[in-house]
C-alpha cells in the first residue's frame, strides 16, 4: 500500500466500534481485530512507537484495509472471534480444536430415562450437564453411575426389543428395567440420585441413601439395607478420591504456559467446588505472541463455540491480567445474558486451582516440547540421510490395505513439523482394478489426491512415501510426470525380507542401489513411525469397508430375505453391525420377519460369521 493510499484508507475509518481486516497482495486476510475506535486503532499500526516485531511483520504484508462497522463494541467481539475461525488468518491467534464438547444427557423419557454421552447441538429433549472437558472424563462419570446407580444407557430401539437382561445387568452395570427387573418408581428414584449426583449435590444422595437404608433396617429389609449400604460406600469412596474439593461454586481456570515460541493453554473445569478434569490446547500463533493476547483469544474463541447461559459459569478465572478484561466480561455477559467476570486476583481455595491449572499448562507443555525436539532431531537426521536440501516442512505418506483384492483401500496421512496433522488424513475406496492390483490401487489414489491439490492450487509436500519397493516407487514417479509435478521428493520403504524394524531398505528416484540406515537412526525412526501410523490408518479402514461389505453380501443370499425385508431390516436396526448382533427377538420385531425366519436369519449369521 503506498503511502497516498494509506493515509487516504487512515482518513476515512470512522469513530465507531467495528472489526478491520487487513489484506495482502493477492486480497488474502492476514489480520482479522476488533476495536472500540477504527480509526484510532487502525492508525496505532503506523507510527513509529511500534515496537513488537510481530506488528513490523504484518504491517510490511498490509496492502488493503477493509472495515465493518458494528453496533456495539461487544458485537465487534463476538464478530471478530467468527472470522478467524472462518478465516484463520496467518497473524491471528487460533485454536483449531473447535469440536462441540461432550454433555452427559439424561432423556425425557419419564418411566425409564436413559444416562448417556452426547454431543451435538442438544437440540434433543431432555437434560443436560456439563459441558465436560474430553469423553474421557465423561465416559468416567457415566461408569460410576452405572456402577452405583444402575441406570439404563442403551439406545431406544435397543431397550424396546429386549427380552431378557443384556451383558450390563449380568455386569451389575444396570437394573434391567428393559425386563421390569426394577420397578418404575425405583428407577426414578435413583435418577433423580443421578441429577443430584451430577448437580454436586453428592452429600444430599448419601444423606437420604442413609436414611433408606435405616427405614430397610428398621423393617428387617437387610438385604435392601445391604445394597444401600454398599451404594453409600461407593460414593464416600468417591468424594474422598476427589482430588480438589471446595463450596465455592462453578468456576472455569484458565492458565498459559510459554516457552520456546510454543504456548499451551491448560483449561481447568470446576463444578459444585470439584474438580471434573482438565484439557489443553496448543495454539496456532504467529511469533513473538504475548501469552495475555493468548489467553484472551483462547477465552473468545472457547466460549463462542457453545453459549448456552446455564452451562457456563458465572466466574472464569485466569493466572495472569488480560487486556481489556473488562471488554471482555462485558461482551460475555451480554451474550449469555448473566453477570460473567473474568478474574485473576483470586485467593484461598481458588488460588490452588490456579496453581494446579499452572502446573498441568507448565507438564503439557513440557511433554510436547520434549516432544517437538525428538521430532526435529529425526527431521534433521532426515534431511541429511537423504541428501535433501532442507527439512521437509511437509510429509505424506501412502499405504494400501485389502483382503483377497476385496475391499481395496489406500490411505494417506500428513506429518509436518509439530507432528501427525490428523484433520489431513484421507482414505481412497479404490474401484475400477483387477483385484489384488496394488500398483493400479496406488496410481489410482496418487493421481485422485494430487489432481485435487493442482487444482485447490493447495501447497503440495515436500516429501511423499510410500509403503513398498522399487515398482511402487516407479508408479509414483510414472504419476507425478503425468500431473506434471515438480520439486516433490519421493521415497519408497520397503520392509526386510523378516520383516523386522531396522532392516528397512529406502528406494530414491535418482539412487538404483537401495539405502539402508543403521537401526538406531533417529531418521530411521521418524520413517517407521510414519509408515506405520499410515498401515494402521489404512487397515482400520478396510476392516470397516470389508464388514460392510461383507454383511450386505451376507443379507443378500439369506434365504427369504428379498429387497424390502432388507431395507426394513436397516431401517429397524440403523446399520448393518447392529443386524450382527441382534438375537431372535429382534429381529422378530421388524416388520415382515416372523419368528422362524429371524430363527433362519440367525442361524444364517453364525454360520456365516462363527
Amino acid at each position: 500500500m503506498s503511502e497516498s493510499d494509506l493515509t487516504q484508507t487512515l482518513s476515512q475509518l470512522p469513530d465507531r466500534p467495528g472489526v478491520y481486516q487487513m489484506l495482502d497482495a493477492d486480497r488474502r486476510v492476514i489480520y482479522v481485530g476488533k476495536a472500540r475506535n477504527l480509526k484510532k486503532r487502525v492508525r496505532s499500526y503506523f507510527t513509529k512507537q511500534v515496537v513488537n516485531p510481530r506488528i513490523h511483520s504484518l504491517v510490511k504484508h498490509i496492502h488493503h484495509i477493509e472495515v465493518m462497522v458494528t453496533r456495539s463494541e461487544n458485537e465487534a467481539l463476538l464478530l471478530e472471534s467468527n472470522l478467524i475461525k472462518k478465516l484463520k488468518p496467518k497473524y491471528n491467534i487460533y485454536f483449531r480444536d473447535d469440536k462441540s464438547y461432550p454433555y452427559i444427557r439424561i432423556s425425557d423419557d419419564p418411566v425409564f430415562a436413559r444416562v448417556d454421552l452426547y454431543r451435538g447441538n442438544r437440540q434433543q429433549p431432555g437434560e443436560y450437564y456439563g459441558p465436560y472437558p474430553n469423553v474421557g472424563a465423561v465416559r468416567q462419570t457415566l461408569s460410576l453411575l452405572q456402577k452405583i446407580f444402575k441406570v439404563r444407557s442403551c439406545q431406544d430401539g435397543f431397550f424396546r426389543n429386549r427380552t431378557r437382561p443384556c451383558l450390563q445387568y449380568q455386569i451389575k452395570r444396570c437394573s434391567a428395567p428393559c425386563v421390569q427387573y426394577i420397578k418404575p418408581a425405583d428407577y426414578q428414584a435413583a435418577i433423580r440420585h443421578v441429577r443430584l449426583f451430577l448437580q454436586g449435590k453428592d452429600q444430599q444422595v448419601i444423606q437420604e441413601l442413609i436414611d433408606q437404608m435405616q427405614q430397610a433396617s428398621d423393617q428387617l429389609n437387610f438385604e435392601l439395607a445391604a445394597k444401600l449400604r454398599d451404594q453409600i460406600t461407593s460414593l464416600r469412596h468417591i468424594k474422598q478420591q476427589q482430588f480438589i474439593t471446595g463450596s465455592q461454586g462453578d468456576v472455569d481456570v484458565m492458565a498459559v504456559a510459554m516457552e520456546q515460541g510454543i504456548a499451551c493453554v491448560h483449561w481447568l473445569a470446576v463444578r459444585a467446588g470439584q474438580v471434573l478434569a482438565g484439557k489443553a490446547w496448543f495454539p496456532k500463533a504467529p511469533p513473538d505472541s504475548d501469552a495475555a493476547d493468548i489467553l484472551a483469544a483462547f477465552i473468545t474463541q472457547h466460549y463462542w463455540v457453545t453459549l448456552h447461559a446455564e452451562q457456563i459459569p458465572s466466574v472464569i478465572i485466569t493466572n495472569l491480567a488480560l487486556p481489556e478484561v473488562q471488554w471482555l466480561s462485558d461482551a460475555l455477559s451480554e451474550q449469555l445474558g448473566k453477570k460473567v467476570q473474568v478474574v485473576h486476583r483470586v485467593s484461598g481455595q481458588r488460588a490452588h486451582w490456579v496453581k494446579l491449572a499452572n502446573t498441568n499448562a507448565q507438564v503439557a507443555l513440557t511433554h510436547r516440547l520434549a516432544g517437538q525436539q525428538d521430532l526435529t532431531q529425526r527431521q534433521q537426521q532426515l534431511k541429511q540421510a537423504l541428501g535433501l536440501s532442507s527439512i521437509p516442512q511437509r510429509i505424506e505418506c501412502f499405504d494400501a490395505s485389502h483382503t483377497a483384492g476385496q475391499a481395496t483401500i489406500v490411505a494417506c496421512i500428513v506429518f509436518d513439523q509439530s507432528g501427525a496433522v490428523k484433520n489431513d488424513y484421507r482414505r481412497f475406496n479404490i474401484t475400477g482394478i483387477t483385484p489384488g492390483d496394488d500398483y493400479g490401487a496406488l496410481r489410482q489414489a496418487l493421481i485422485r489426491r494430487y489432481t485435487r491439490l493442482k487444482a485447490a492450487e493447495t501447497k503440495l509436500p515436500d516429501l511423499v512415501i510410500i509403503d513398498g519397493g522399487k515398482a511402487q516407487l516407479a508408479v509414483a514417479e510414472q504419476v507425478f510426470e503425468q500431473l506434471q509435478i515438480s520439486g516433490v521428493q519421493l521415497l519408497a520403504i520397503a520392509k526386510g525380507s523378516s520383516r523386522k524394524p531396522g532392516l528397512e531398505t529406502l528406494y530414491l528416484p535418482e539412487k538404483h542401489e537401495g539405502l539402508y540406515l543403521p537401526a538406531d537412526s533417529p531418521a530411521l525412526h521418524g520413517l517407521q513411525q510414519i509408515r506405520d501410523e499410515a498401515h494402521r490408518f489404512a487397515i482400520t479402514g478396510h476392516r470397516q469397508q470389508r464388514a460392510k461389505q461383507q454383511l450386505r453380501s451376507v443379507l443378500e443370499t439369506i434365504p427369504g430375505v428379498g429387497k424390502k425385508r432388507r431395507q426394513a431390516l436397516l431401517q429397524y436396526f440403523g446399520g448393518l453391525q447392529a443386524i450382527e448382533q441382534a438375537n431372535v427377538e429382534e429381529l422378530a420385531a421388524v416388520a415382515g420377519i416372523s419368528v422362524a425366519l429371524a430363527q433362519r436369519i440367525r442361524q444364517y449369521l453364525d454360520e456365516q460369521f462363527q
